[in-house]
This record gives C-alpha cells, sequence and structure tokens, in this order.
C-alpha cells in the first residue's frame, strides 16, 4: 500500500535534493574559482556548505514539502517547492549577507546567485522527473491488499468506510463475517458466519482480516487469532473504545497489558523536554543581551514620560499544570484597577500611545524573557492567561485545562495564526485552546524555530490583532 512506500520516498526526495545542493555549491565553485584548491580543503567555502544545508532542512520543514510525498497533485508540489525554495533564499540572503557577512569567508555575491539559481533550476527539474515516474508507476507504488472484516456492526462499517474513501492505502474490502446476516446492509458482502472465516481467507488467499467484535466475544476473537496464526494469515483487531477520540492513539505495553494513550505529547519525553529547555536559556539570554540591554532605557524613559506609575507590569498568571505564577511585562496601559479581569479590547482607552506601539510589535513581551530564565515560561508555547479567564474558560470549554500540560510562553501556535487579542466569543477561545493542543501533540524543534521566524515577521509587518 502507498503508506508502505511513503517514508523511502520522502528519504529519496531528501536525499537528491541535498545531492543537487551539494552540486550546484561545487559546481559554482569550479567554475568561479578555477578549482585552484580542492573544494574539500577549502576553509573558506566550508562553513557556507554547513550554513546551506541546515536552511534547506529548516526551509522544508516550514513548507511541509516533504509531507505526503506520493499524494500532492503536480501543482501542488510545485508550489510548495517555489514557496520553500523561496523561504530557502530569504534565509540564505539574511543569514549570509547580513548576520554572518560575505567577506567573513571570502565569497562573493556572484557564487551565491549563481549556485542559487543553478540548485533551483536543477531543483525543478528534479521535481518534474520525479512526478513523471510516479505518474508511470503509481500502480506499482500501491501494494492493494484483500481484506475481510469480522463483525458487521458500527465500528466494521466505520472500517469498511474508511477502506472506500481512502484507496490509497490499499485494501480492498472483499466482505464482511458476521453471525447475524441482517447486519450486513448489503446482500452481496455478506460472506458467512465467523466459523466459516478461516475456510474462506484460505480458499480466496485473502491477505489480511481485521476483527471488530468487541470484547465480550473475546474467545472467539481468540479462536480466530489462533487459526490465522497457523495458517499464516495476518489478524488485526480493532478495539470498540477506538472512538473514545477522533485522533491517531498511542499504544504502549506494560508487559502483556496494552495501555492507549489518546493524545500524543511529544514533551513528555526527557530528551525533548531537555533540549527545548537548552533552546530557552540560550535563547533568552542572547535576547536579554543584545535587545533588552539597550532597548529597556529606552522604552523605560518613553514609558514614564507618558504615564504615571511602574515601568513594568506584573500579573498573576495560569502556569504549568495550572500553577499560578508572575509574568512580567513592560507596562502598555494607564494605572487602572480593571488589568486584573478585564482584556485589552480594540481602541481601549486605558492604553497609552507608546503602549500601543509596544502592543502591536509584540515589544511589550521583552521582559517574559526573564520568566524564561526562571523556568516558569518557555520562549514558545501557550500563552498564559489571567486566573480569572482560566476559571471562566475551565467551565465552558473541554479541553481547555489540556493546555496548562505545557509551559506557557512568549509566542505560540495560536498567536501566529492569528488567534490573539480580545477573545470575545466562547468560539474565539476554542479556536485558540484547539490551536495549542495541536502545538502540545505536535511539538518539535523545528516547529518552535517555525513559531520564533513567524513571530518576528508578524512583528515586522503588523497583526490587526495585536492592540
Amino acid at each position: 500500500m502507498i503508506n508502505r512506500h511513503t517514508t523511502f520516498f520522502k528519504a529519496l526526495n531528501l536525499a537528491i535534493d541535498y545531492i543537487i545542493l551539494n552540486i550546484s555549491m561545487i559546481s559554482i565553485y569550479f567554475i568561479e574559482d578555477g578549482a585552484s584548491i580542492y573544494f574539500g580543503n577549502n576553509r573558506r567555502y566550508l562553513p557556507i556548505v554547513l550554513v546551506f544545508n541546515l536552511i534547506w532542512l529548516l526551509a522544508a520543514n516550514i513548507s511541509g514539502l516533504y509531507e505526503q510525498v506520493l499524494n500532492k497533485d503536480s501543482i501542488k508540489t510545485y508550489r510548495v517547492v517555489i514557496r520553500t525554495y523561496i523561504i530557502f533564499v530569504s534565509l540564505i540572503c539574511f543569514t549570509i549577507l547580513i548576520l554572518i557577512g560575505t567577506e567573513a569567508y571570502f565569497i562573493t555575491r556572484q557564487y551565491l546567485f549563481y549556485s542559487l539559481a543553478l540548485f533551483g533550476f536543477l531543483l525543478g527539474l528534479w521535481k518534474l522527473i520525479f512526478l513523471l515516474i510516479r505518474r508511470a508507476d503509481w500502480k506499482s507504488m500501491v501494494d492493494t491488499r484483500d481484506v475481510i472484516i469480522i463483525g458487521a456492526g458500527r465500528i466494521g462499517y466505520d472500517l469498511f468506510h474508511f477502506f472506500e474513501h481512502n484507496p490509497d492505502k490499499g485494501y480492498k474490502t472483499l466482505g464482511f463475517f458476521d453471525d447475524n446476516p441482517k447486519n450486513v446492509k448489503e446482500g452481496q458482502l455478506y460472506l458467512g458466519g465467523t466459523e466459516d472465516c478461516i475456510d474462506y481467507v484460505i480458499k480466496n488467499k485473502v491477505d489480511e482480516i481485521f476483527c471488530t467484535l468487541p470484547v465480550s466475544e473475546a474467545k472467539t476473537i481468540e479462536k480466530l487469532m489462533l487459526d490465522a496464526d497457523k495458517n499464516l494469515i495476518r489478524f488485526k483487531s480493532v478495539p470498540e473504545y477506538y472512538d473514545y477520540s477522533k485522533k491517531t492513539t498511542i499504544i504502549q505495553s506494560l508487559g502483556h497489558i496494552p495501555v492507549i494513550s489518546f493524545r500524543t505529547e511529544p514533551l513528555e519525553s526527557l530528551l525533548n523536554r531537555s533540549i527545548k529547555r537548552l533552546f530557552d536559556c540560550v535563547f533568552a539570554l542572547f535576547v536579554i543581551l543584545f535587545v533588552f540591554s539597550w532597548l529597556f532605557p529606552i522604552l523605560a524613559i518613553l514609558i514614564k514620560l507618558e504615564s504615571k506609575g511602574p515601568v513594568f507590569f506584573t500579573q498573576v498568571r495560569s502556569g504549568r499544570d495550572n500553577h499560578p505564577f508572575k509574568c512580567y511585562k513592560f507596562r502598555s496601559m494607564k494605572v487602572n484597577n480593571d488589568s486584573d479581569h478585564k482584556q485589552a479590547s480594540r481602541d481601549d482607552n486605558r492604553i497609552t500611545r507608546i503602549g500601543a506601539f509596544l502592543r502591536r510589535t509584540s515589544l511589550d513581551e521583552l521582559p517574559q524573557f526573564f520568566n524564561v530564565l526562571k523556568g516558569n515560561m518557555s520562549v514558545v508555547g501557550p500563552r498564559p492567561h489571567m486566573i480569572k479567564h482560566t476559571k471562566q474558560y475551565s467551565q465552558l470549554i473541554d479541553r481547555f485545562m489540556v493546555r496548562h500540560f505545557l509551559k506557557p510562553g512568549i509566542t505560540g501556535w495560536a498567536q501566529v495564526q492569528g488567534l490573539r487579542g480580545e477573545t470575545k466569543t466562547v468560539d474565539a477561545m476554542l479556536k485558540r485552546v484547539e490551536a495549542d493542543v495541536w502545538y502540545l501533540e505536535n511539538w518539535s524543534f523545528l516547529l518552535d524555530l517555525r513559531i520564533i521566524m513567524l513571530t518576528v515577521w508578524n512583528s515586522l509587518k503588523g497583526d490587526e490583532n495585536a492592540f
């Protein structure tokens, strides 16, 4: 079936893309420098090679280039390729030309231009070749398997409809086995009772058996499983509690006892938490030393000149595991008695002029990098809410408290999706919670980098919901 080949073709695309990238760089090196020094021994260019390769990986992750490589049509494939290439070039220009500088490694802008242009051409040509190969060999990529379903109840029919609506999975359902023929709505799909199953499978060379019988039929399930093993037939069982969650579940074994987790949490891994914490500390120190240190006195003077009150605004908010903590911000409002229960709104008369600028550019959040160093916040995570709102929305939204499995963040997936600012309705908060839970279930280090980059971009171009 297709999903058995997806990993291979994803790896193939990644490998060839990297080969093309490095061939482009080496080729232009020989053309421009006349190959006076062997490329591998030239210390001027090796750092650039490393930068190019790492940035391509980041750009591909941001655009989702290697997702569903066998399912995307030609137009969508090229659209994603072009988007990835534009992100890649932008990051290269920003990193090499601005942060590092071409003089640091004695490379020329001509080298950068020609190597990027050649890479773009070869990349487009390779994707065209891949699409042609994929189209020609599409059927050979699909390892279609004949299967039967034992049990024609709700679960059995859910599985049947899934196979029907997802032919790319490669399963062809021959029919149902059920002790009650009336359960099978389509007469031609009824193949017999459960005792007839194994004989039919052997006679018709069926590849797999999917059993959807309830737990109450444990003895029948066990006998079918043993008979399938004896006859070298793959036997799979669908638990009746599968629909407690509409998302992908994880099954772990504690000895011989299967335990189902209804939510993936990458940050439950100690390694992932360590990576995130290390990055938080390094990034927070960088911002505090190189941005906050010189920007603070300027902003402090402007805040004090415009209105009376402290430079910093401190508020108790809900943290990880719903533990309260003091969250720091630059004060963006006049001192008032409503700050602990009333959200900022558009044209809020409490917001000062400098405060409006700070909120629009998210500079008011800069002091929260000290929260990051203290360990009660992360650079990326769900935004912390006021205690009052946590109590209010936890009663209205079922999964609201799930977001508190993570440390709150200075920025988050909800914010870069435009789900920020005042939440006038429960539905608006629900969308924000759904984005936060999605982040919880799909965390990766590259996703954090993507969110940070999008946050910087949104701050530069302005966000209509930032007020």
